[in-house]
Protein backbone atom coordinates (compact mmCIF):
# COMPACT_ATOMS: atom_id res chain seq x y z
CA UNK A 1 0.00 0.00 0.00
CA UNK A 2 1.40 3.29 -0.73
CA UNK A 3 2.52 5.65 1.90
CA UNK A 4 0.77 9.14 2.33
CA UNK A 5 3.29 11.99 1.72
CA UNK A 6 4.30 14.00 4.98
CA UNK A 7 3.57 17.45 4.79
CA UNK A 8 6.50 19.58 5.34
CA UNK A 9 5.81 21.11 9.17
CA UNK A 10 6.80 24.96 9.46
CA UNK A 11 10.09 26.08 11.64
CA UNK A 12 9.86 25.81 15.19
CA UNK A 13 10.09 29.28 16.63
CA UNK A 14 12.91 28.96 19.20
CA UNK A 15 11.68 29.19 22.76
CA UNK A 16 13.00 33.04 23.20
CA UNK A 17 11.61 34.70 20.20
CA UNK A 18 8.10 34.71 21.22
CA UNK A 19 8.33 36.44 24.77
CA UNK A 20 10.62 38.92 23.34
CA UNK A 21 8.40 40.01 21.02
CA UNK A 22 5.54 40.15 23.38
CA UNK A 23 7.14 41.49 25.77
CA UNK A 24 8.38 44.75 23.10
CA UNK A 25 4.21 44.73 22.11
CA UNK A 26 3.44 45.15 26.21
CA UNK A 27 6.43 47.94 27.03
CA UNK A 28 5.13 50.21 23.54
CA UNK A 29 1.97 49.40 24.66
CA UNK A 30 2.97 50.79 28.33
CA UNK A 31 4.80 53.91 27.14
CA UNK A 32 1.52 55.01 24.79
CA UNK A 33 -1.19 54.54 28.04
CA UNK A 34 2.12 56.22 30.36
CA UNK A 35 2.29 59.37 27.35
CA UNK A 36 -1.65 59.89 27.30
CA UNK A 37 -1.99 59.45 30.99
CA UNK A 38 0.42 62.77 31.33
CA UNK A 39 -0.86 64.29 28.68
CA UNK A 40 -4.25 64.03 30.56
CA UNK A 41 -2.91 65.25 33.90
CA UNK A 42 -0.92 67.85 31.92
CA UNK A 43 -4.76 69.23 30.47
CA UNK A 44 -6.54 68.79 33.40
CA UNK A 45 -3.62 70.99 35.74
CA UNK A 46 -3.84 73.63 33.17
CA UNK A 47 -7.75 73.67 33.11
CA UNK A 48 -7.81 73.70 37.01
CA UNK A 49 -5.10 76.72 36.78
CA UNK A 50 -7.73 78.46 34.41
CA UNK A 51 -10.99 77.96 36.85
CA UNK A 52 -8.47 79.29 39.50
CA UNK A 53 -8.06 82.46 37.38
CA UNK A 54 -11.67 82.97 36.66
CA UNK A 55 -12.15 82.89 40.45
CA UNK A 56 -10.02 86.25 40.63
CA UNK A 57 -9.21 85.66 43.59
CA UNK A 58 -12.22 84.65 45.29
CA UNK A 59 -12.78 81.91 47.82
CA UNK A 60 -14.34 79.00 46.22
CA UNK A 61 -17.20 76.78 48.22
CA UNK A 62 -17.49 73.80 48.05
CA UNK A 63 -20.32 71.09 48.95
CA UNK A 64 -19.49 68.33 51.07
CA UNK A 65 -19.70 66.19 48.58
CA UNK A 66 -17.27 67.62 46.82
CA UNK A 67 -14.96 67.60 49.93
CA UNK A 68 -15.35 64.10 50.35
CA UNK A 69 -14.43 63.29 46.59
CA UNK A 70 -11.33 65.44 46.85
CA UNK A 71 -10.44 63.33 49.86
CA UNK A 72 -10.94 60.32 48.30
CA UNK A 73 -8.29 61.42 45.47
CA UNK A 74 -5.48 63.25 48.19
CA UNK A 75 -5.71 60.16 50.28
CA UNK A 76 -4.20 57.95 47.08
CA UNK A 77 -0.99 61.03 46.90
CA UNK A 78 -0.78 60.92 51.07
CA UNK A 79 -0.56 63.63 52.92
CA UNK A 80 2.83 64.20 53.03
CA UNK A 81 3.03 65.21 49.12
CA UNK A 82 0.03 67.70 49.59
CA UNK A 83 1.87 68.90 52.40
CA UNK A 84 4.34 69.02 50.67
CA UNK A 85 3.03 71.15 47.42
CA UNK A 86 1.26 73.28 50.18
CA UNK A 87 4.97 73.97 51.49
CA UNK A 88 6.40 75.14 48.73
CA UNK A 89 3.30 77.74 48.08
CA UNK A 90 4.05 78.86 51.63
CA UNK A 91 7.85 79.46 50.70
CA UNK A 92 6.60 81.47 48.21
CA UNK A 93 4.78 83.68 49.41
CA UNK A 94 7.26 84.00 52.69
CA UNK A 95 10.05 84.99 50.24
CA UNK A 96 7.82 87.60 48.54
CA UNK A 97 6.33 89.02 51.81
CA UNK A 98 10.28 88.92 53.48
CA UNK A 99 12.07 90.40 50.37
CA UNK A 100 9.74 92.47 48.58
CA UNK A 101 12.16 93.78 45.86
CA UNK A 102 12.42 90.04 45.10
CA UNK A 103 10.87 89.51 41.42
CA UNK A 104 9.28 85.91 40.45
CA UNK A 105 12.91 85.52 38.61
CA UNK A 106 14.77 85.74 41.69
CA UNK A 107 12.44 84.03 43.79
CA UNK A 108 12.45 81.45 41.17
CA UNK A 109 16.32 81.19 41.42
CA UNK A 110 16.13 81.41 45.14
CA UNK A 111 13.89 78.14 45.50
CA UNK A 112 16.24 76.16 43.21
CA UNK A 113 18.87 76.75 45.54
CA UNK A 114 17.25 75.02 48.47
CA UNK A 115 16.21 71.96 46.05
CA UNK A 116 12.69 73.22 44.62
CA UNK A 117 12.40 73.44 40.91
CA UNK A 118 9.54 75.63 40.57
CA UNK A 119 9.07 77.53 36.94
CA UNK A 120 9.01 81.59 37.09
CA UNK A 121 5.13 80.99 35.93
CA UNK A 122 4.23 79.24 38.91
CA UNK A 123 5.78 81.47 41.30
CA UNK A 124 3.90 84.10 39.66
CA UNK A 125 0.55 81.84 39.97
CA UNK A 126 1.40 81.66 43.20
CA UNK A 127 1.47 85.00 44.21
CA UNK A 128 -1.28 86.59 42.23
CA UNK A 129 -3.24 83.87 43.35
CA UNK A 130 -2.55 85.22 47.18
CA UNK A 131 -3.44 88.86 46.13
CA UNK A 132 -0.03 89.81 46.08
CA UNK A 133 1.02 92.52 43.28
CA UNK A 134 5.10 92.49 41.49
CA UNK A 135 7.73 93.29 43.16
CA UNK A 136 7.59 96.74 41.72
CA UNK A 137 4.09 97.44 43.47
CA UNK A 138 4.94 95.52 46.82
CA UNK A 139 8.76 97.29 47.10
CA UNK A 140 7.13 100.50 47.18
CA UNK A 141 3.98 100.50 49.06
CA UNK A 142 3.44 97.90 52.14
CA UNK A 143 1.21 94.59 51.62
CA UNK A 144 -2.25 94.93 52.64
CA UNK A 145 -1.66 92.78 55.78
CA UNK A 146 1.07 94.95 56.99
CA UNK A 147 -1.30 98.28 56.06
CA UNK A 148 -4.23 96.23 58.12
CA UNK A 149 -2.46 95.77 61.02
CA UNK A 150 -1.47 99.32 61.05
CA UNK A 151 -4.72 101.19 60.75
CA UNK A 152 -6.99 98.60 62.15
CA UNK A 153 -8.72 100.23 65.06
CA UNK A 154 -9.13 103.30 62.10
CA UNK A 155 -10.69 101.50 59.77
CA UNK A 156 -14.20 100.73 58.62
CA UNK A 157 -15.38 98.48 55.74
CA UNK A 158 -19.52 98.96 54.10
CA UNK A 159 -21.27 96.65 52.07
CA UNK A 160 -24.52 96.11 50.58
CA UNK A 161 -26.71 92.88 50.45
CA UNK A 162 -30.42 92.35 48.77
CA UNK A 163 -33.39 90.59 50.61
CA UNK A 164 -36.77 89.96 48.52
CA UNK A 165 -39.69 91.03 50.55
CA UNK A 166 -43.27 89.93 50.21
CA UNK A 167 -45.75 93.17 49.77
CA UNK A 168 -48.72 94.11 48.28
CA UNK A 169 -47.49 93.94 44.62
CA UNK A 170 -45.55 91.00 45.11
CA UNK A 171 -42.06 90.38 45.63
CA UNK A 172 -39.82 93.42 45.55
CA UNK A 173 -35.87 93.64 45.95
CA UNK A 174 -34.94 95.74 49.20
CA UNK A 175 -30.89 96.87 49.60
CA UNK A 176 -29.57 96.73 52.98
CA UNK A 177 -26.75 98.87 53.59
CA UNK A 178 -24.74 98.25 56.48
CA UNK A 179 -20.96 99.51 57.66
CA UNK A 180 -18.80 97.66 60.05
CA UNK A 181 -16.01 99.05 62.57
CA UNK A 182 -13.28 96.25 61.78
CA UNK A 183 -11.79 96.30 65.18
CA UNK A 184 -15.06 95.86 67.40
CA UNK A 185 -16.97 94.03 64.63
CA UNK A 186 -19.40 96.93 65.87
CA UNK A 187 -22.58 97.28 62.85
CA UNK A 188 -24.38 100.01 61.79
CA UNK A 189 -27.18 99.95 59.51
CA UNK A 190 -26.91 102.66 57.30
CA UNK A 191 -30.22 102.45 55.34
CA UNK A 192 -33.05 100.34 53.62
CA UNK A 193 -34.70 101.17 50.57
CA UNK A 194 -36.33 99.37 47.36
CA UNK A 195 -34.86 102.33 45.48
CA UNK A 196 -31.34 102.78 45.83
CA UNK A 197 -29.91 105.81 44.54
CA UNK A 198 -27.37 108.89 44.30
CA UNK A 199 -29.29 111.34 46.68
CA UNK A 200 -30.54 108.18 48.97
CA UNK A 201 -26.17 107.58 49.24
CA UNK A 202 -25.40 111.13 49.90
CA UNK A 203 -27.67 111.23 52.81
CA UNK A 204 -26.00 108.24 53.71
CA UNK A 205 -22.89 109.77 53.92
CA UNK A 206 -23.82 112.69 56.17
CA UNK A 207 -25.24 110.55 58.74
CA UNK A 208 -22.23 108.58 58.82
CA UNK A 209 -19.96 111.65 58.72
CA UNK A 210 -21.86 113.77 61.01
CA UNK A 211 -19.93 115.36 63.52
CA UNK A 212 -21.58 115.14 66.44
CA UNK A 213 -22.99 111.57 66.15
CA UNK A 214 -22.03 109.85 63.24
CA UNK A 215 -21.18 106.17 63.52
CA UNK A 216 -17.88 106.73 61.32
CA UNK A 217 -16.52 109.32 63.88
CA UNK A 218 -12.46 108.33 64.84
CA UNK A 219 -12.35 106.21 61.82
CA UNK A 220 -9.58 107.10 59.02
CA UNK A 221 -10.41 104.86 56.52
CA UNK A 222 -13.41 103.04 54.89
CA UNK A 223 -13.35 99.97 52.68
CA UNK A 224 -15.74 99.81 49.90
CA UNK A 225 -15.79 98.02 46.46
CA UNK A 226 -16.30 99.35 43.10
CA UNK A 227 -20.37 99.33 43.16
CA UNK A 228 -21.59 102.34 41.12
CA UNK A 229 -23.62 103.58 44.10
CA UNK A 230 -20.50 104.36 45.54
CA UNK A 231 -20.82 107.83 43.75
CA UNK A 232 -18.47 110.27 43.38
CA UNK A 233 -19.85 112.63 45.07
CA UNK A 234 -20.55 110.08 48.03
CA UNK A 235 -17.11 109.44 48.51
CA UNK A 236 -16.76 113.14 48.71
CA UNK A 237 -19.23 114.27 51.71
CA UNK A 238 -16.69 111.26 53.40
CA UNK A 239 -13.76 112.60 52.67
CA UNK A 240 -15.21 116.09 53.99
CA UNK A 241 -15.90 114.13 57.07
CA UNK A 242 -12.13 113.57 57.55
CA UNK A 243 -12.88 109.36 56.00
CA UNK A 244 -10.47 108.52 53.21
CA UNK A 245 -12.33 105.81 51.11
CA UNK A 246 -10.31 102.30 50.02
CA UNK A 247 -11.84 101.21 46.96
CA UNK A 248 -10.97 97.75 46.53
CA UNK A 249 -10.22 95.95 42.82
CA UNK A 250 -13.16 94.33 41.04
CA UNK A 251 -13.96 91.17 42.39
CA UNK A 252 -11.92 90.56 45.38
CA UNK A 253 -14.41 90.11 47.96
CA UNK A 254 -11.09 88.40 50.27
CA UNK A 255 -10.46 91.93 50.63
CA UNK A 256 -13.45 92.67 52.41
CA UNK A 257 -13.59 90.04 54.13
CA UNK A 258 -15.00 90.81 57.33
CA UNK A 259 -17.99 92.34 55.89
CA UNK A 260 -18.73 89.52 53.48
CA UNK A 261 -18.48 87.32 56.62
CA UNK A 262 -21.46 89.40 58.19
CA UNK A 263 -23.84 89.35 54.98
CA UNK A 264 -23.33 85.48 55.27
CA UNK A 265 -24.16 85.76 58.98
CA UNK A 266 -27.10 87.64 58.76
CA UNK A 267 -28.68 85.34 55.91
CA UNK A 268 -28.38 81.66 56.45
CA UNK A 269 -29.12 82.75 59.82
CA UNK A 270 -31.89 85.04 60.04
CA UNK A 271 -33.09 86.04 56.18
CA UNK A 272 -32.52 83.13 54.88
CA UNK A 273 -35.40 81.28 56.91
CA UNK A 274 -38.21 83.77 56.38
CA UNK A 275 -40.00 85.83 53.77
CA UNK A 276 -40.31 89.49 55.25
CA UNK A 277 -43.58 90.65 54.59
CA UNK A 278 -43.17 94.18 53.92
CA UNK A 279 -40.49 96.76 54.88
CA UNK A 280 -41.48 96.91 58.47
CA UNK A 281 -41.15 93.20 58.65
CA UNK A 282 -37.69 93.38 57.36
CA UNK A 283 -36.76 96.56 59.36
CA UNK A 284 -37.55 94.65 62.36
CA UNK A 285 -35.41 91.25 61.60
CA UNK A 286 -32.47 93.18 60.54
CA UNK A 287 -32.42 95.32 63.88
CA UNK A 288 -33.02 92.26 65.82
CA UNK A 289 -30.47 90.37 64.20
CA UNK A 290 -27.86 93.15 64.75
CA UNK A 291 -28.46 93.18 68.19
CA UNK A 292 -28.06 89.13 68.49
CA UNK A 293 -24.34 89.89 66.35
CA UNK A 294 -23.53 92.46 69.30
CA UNK A 295 -24.42 90.96 72.26
CA UNK A 296 -25.38 87.66 72.41
CA UNK A 297 -23.56 85.67 69.12
CA UNK A 298 -19.92 86.54 70.37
Amino acid sequence: MPQRPIAPQAPAMSSTSAPTALHFLLFFVAGCVNRHQQRVIEYLLEENRVLREQLNGRRLRLTNDQRRRLAVKGRVLGRKALGKVADIADLVVRMANETPGWGYTRIRDALRHVGHGLGRNTVKRILLDRGMEPAPERNRKPSWTTFLRAHFGEMAAADFFTVEVLTLVGLVRYSVFFVMRLESRKIEIAGITCDPCGTWMEQIARNLSDCQDGFLLGIRYLILDRDPLYTARFRSILKDGDVSVIRLPARSPNLNAHAERFVLSIKSECLDRIIPLGERHLRRAVREYAEHYHFERH
